[in-house]
């Protein structure tokens, strides 16, 4: 079967292949000159299925509230007259219950777990250098009531039966001994050793050879201008030198996704949040992060990859603006200053933005739609890199007709028509 995939982000590249493995004729289209050029080229490189949860929780509204008023705020709001920014956060909201929570949090832990496993198994069968670690990701308090609020997370984790450790200063240091003097500035942590970290950009580049070893083609600098379709099927794609025929189509464009779905009568509730990184080259090892260490009081995350820091954190909801805003750079600045201070030049890094495609339950769209030969994989906010796999594998099966190795109930699209 020939199968079309727009987009080549990092759920393009990874639906491409486990389509391919299944020994379909793969076609992928995207407008950049490469694979990963967009939202998957310098995200803050988690690989974390312990902290797959939605940001809809109960008491989320409140907290928002006062994360706007403190500064470095992890969350900023441009107030828009935009019916489907309304609409998906009054979805959002929605959702903001414990009911909602806890299906939504069991959907993302099941699918981000599964994706783990498909990715362990990747890295067994192939050889992929994507300056990947196994080490873990430590969440950092900075004060008591911040570590006495852990007592939920935990029980959510043991829950999911996800494996965490809960450590006081001396624990933190002994995990992460570039912190050792700084330890004055925390309190404790909560760190999640099943957890990983690598470079999603340089991911995508290798697995998309990959996926040419195994036939499948990528067109690039191509302009998608709508799609032919009946009432019941896609007929073809449209680009600007003509139309690409298939017999299956993926759309995997991230936060661009609905607007081509409209061209259909699919109403999709995917919107863009913006999300900032800097990337900083080491220049003192020792004084470096092992792994990834988030600093829970601005949401911030450090990671490392071989020889450079990956910073990646604030939520801008700006619509589709991509300009680089100094002050959310003055925040992931101070706080890898302020953990690291002698790891690397922060005057140095490159600064960076993307546009994670948020559903606003949290979890993203992997399944079929209601044309025959449509599906969908996309919306997976922050956690495209850490839920990729699984949610290719899935899919990649669904279209084969093979039977699904995690249960995708509640993943595609129809829940929101219920």
């Amino acid at each position: 079967m020939k199968v079309v995939v727009l987009g080549c982000g990092v759920i393009g590249v990874t639906t491409a292949y486990y389509l391919a493995k299944q020994g379909h004729q793969v076609v992928v289209v995207d407008r950049q000159p490469g694979p990963a050029l967009e939202t998957s080229f310098a995200n803050a490189g988690q690989i974390s299925p312990g902290y797959s949860a939605p940001w809809a929780a109960p008491g989320i509204p409140l907290k928002a509230l006062k994360w706007m008023l403190q500064s470095h705020s992890p969350l900023v709001i441009h107030p828009q007259l935009d019916s489907l920014f309304l609409h998906w956060l009054w979805q959002m909201l929605a959702n903001c219950t414990s009911k909602r929570y806890a299906i939504n949090k069991a959907r993302m832990v099941r699918l981000a777990t599964y994706s783990k496993q498909c990715l362990v198994s990747l890295r067994e069968s192939l050889a992929l250098n994507f300056e990947g670690r196994e080490l873990g990701t430590l969440q950092l308090f900075r004060t008591a009531k911040q570590l006495r609020a852990i007592d939920k997370d935990i029980k959510v984790l043991e829950q999911y039966q996800v494996p965490y450790e809960r450590l006081d200063v001396a624990g933190c240091i002994n995990i992460e001994p570039a912190l050792s003097d700084q330890q004055h500035k925390i309190v404790g942590g909560l760190r999640l050793p099943y957890d990983e970290t690598g470079d999603c950009y340089l991911f995508s580049q290798v697995l998309m050879e990959q996926a040419k070893q195994l036939g499948a083609t990528f067109l690039f600098n191509k302009k998608i201008l709508g799609i032919n379709a009946t009432s019941t099927e896609v007929k073809n794609l449209v680009l600007e030198e003509g139309v690409i025929d298939g017999d299956c189509y993926v759309v995997a464009l991230g936060a661009y996704s609905p607007a081509l779905l409209t061209w259909l009568g699919i109403k999709l509730p995917v919107y863009p949040v913006k999300g900032y990184s800097l990337t900083i080259p080491i220049q003192n090892t020792e004084m470096a992060p092992c792994s990834t260490v988030m600093d829970e009081t601005y949401k911030v995350a450090v990671t490392r990859f071989d020889q450079r820091l990956r910073v990646g954190g604030t939520a801008e909801l700006a619509g589709f603006d991509l300009s680089l805003q100094e002050a959310r750079r003055k925040t992931l600045a101070y706080v890898v200053s302020d953990l690291f201070p002698n790891a690397g030049n922060v005057t140095d890094s490159e600064f960076w933005a993307g546009l994670r495609p948020m559903t606003p339950d949290g979890t993203p769209v992997v399944g079929s739609t209601s044309l025959t030969n449509l599906y969908l994989n996309t919306g997976h906010g922050t956690l495209g890199w850490t839920m990729c796999c699984g949610s290719a594998k899935l899919l990649a099966d669904q279209i084969t007709g093979n039977t699904p190795e995690i249960d995708p109930e509640g993943l595609a699209i129809s829940r929101y028509s219920k």
